[in-house]
């Protein structure tokens, strides 16, 4: 099923006011009570719009207070180390999301006196904000009438005017014409909501696989009513991985010893990370733990096994490549998610006792 030739699709004016009360009378109900929410600070939403790119709701929530706690402004935001930044950052992922907007914040307070723009066309002009991010905050926070476009509101459009393709060919005048629909459909006088709703819409109900129809608001406006034929993802690829857990005892305290990966990396640059073994294949009896851990388009079986600060045969690298670091101070590394979930899973009574997401300067032996 090819997508529709037409550049336009009728909504006749009866049709386009039924369709907005029902569903931000819907959302209204039915809404997620969601902490971004909550408010109408611009510097907020664009946080949690951030963060949620790419990233289930429920790894947001906590991580998204714990980044506003620590950075409740974008003065805040702009003045603070990477480090510390990108610290907080640890789990998410996709971690330039987390530099380019410390890059933009030093914009805010640099060019714009530490006030986000109240405009989608002058938030573009932001280090790392593109068209959905700026849609997205210039509506909800400063109520402009601008349709917010994300992966979400294009499934429930395409299911609404009941386009839909198996070929990716022809994608580019589809965006547009979702693009057309979506800003013809919203709601000027609550833009903010409505784009909110048309999102909770896709997130919740009309789901890529067995939508809810039967429940959903816009069912006899919805030209498809089930799932739409779409272009089918790209396989994930299964690889292996083996890392070493090395603790030793000083004096007062531990130590933990880390690797971080060079500046010139173009995945993760700058993140601290577990030392790999130069071998996978070990004797199960040294085996800690086996993770599972997905990165974009792999999925990597990692196994971890505990060594001692005389093993660096064991190491893909020279010990001079490693650096020993407290164990109190680790977790306010900015470490990658796999190191993260391997501390936290570990059971180091030293990491039990320091909230996870509090960033505190490392000491490096």
């Amino acid at each position: 099923m090819a997508p529709v030739k037409e550049a336009r699709i009728d909504l006749k004016p009866e049709d386009t006011a039924q369709m907005r009360a029902k569903l931000l009378d819907w959302y209204r109900r039915h809404l997620r009570d969601l902490p971004w929410r909550r408010t109408r600070d611009p510097y907020a939403i664009w946080v949690s719009e951030i963060m949620l790119q790419q990233t289930r709701v429920a790894a947001v929530v906590e991580r998204y207070e714990q980044f506003l706690k620590n950075f409740p402004t974008v003065v805040a935001l702009a003045h603070a180390a990477e480090a510390d930044v990108l610290a907080l950052w640890s789990g998410l992922g996709y971690y330039r999301r987390a530099r380019m907007m410390h890059k933009a914040a030093k914009t805010v307070v640099e060019q714009f006196g530490g006030v986000m723009p109240a405009s989608a066309a002058a938030l573009r002009d932001l280090p790392g904000i593109g068209v959905y991010t700026s849609a997205a905050i210039a509506s909800i926070a400063y109520g402009e009438p601008v349709a917010v476009v994300d992966g979400n509101v294009e499934r429930v459009v395409q299911r609404l005017a009941g386009w839909g393709s198996e070929s990716r060919e022809g994608q580019a005048e589809l965006n547009r014409k979702i693009a057309d629909y979506a800003t013809r459909l919203l709601d000027p006088t609550a833009p903010g909501d409505f784009n909110q709703a048309m999102m909770e819409l896709g997130a919740t109900m009309c789901l890529p696989k067995a939508p809810l129809c039967l429940a959903c608001p816009l069912r006899e406006h919805c030209k498809t009513q089930g799932e739409h034929p779409a272009p089918t993802r790209a396989r994930m690829r299964s690889e292996t991985a083996a890392y070493a857990l090395v603790i030793r005892s000083q004096a007062r305290y531990r130590e933990i010893l880390l690797e971080q990966r060079s500046e010139a990396e173009t995945v993760m640059p700058g993140m601290w990370e577990l030392p790999a073994l130069a071998d996978k294949e070990f004797d199960e009896r040294h085996q800690r733990m086996a993770v599972r851990h997905a990165i974009m388009q792999v999925n990597y079986y990692v196994r971890i096994r505990t060594a001692f600060e005389d093993d660096a045969e064991l190491l893909a690298l020279p010990s001079g490549q490693h650096k020993w670091i407290r164990l109190r101070d680790v977790l306010g590394l900015p470490l990658t998610g796999l190191a993260r979930k391997v501390l936290l899973r570990a059971d180091i009574p030293e990491l039990a006792a320091v909230p996870p997401m509090l960033p505190a300067r490392a000491s490096a032996g």
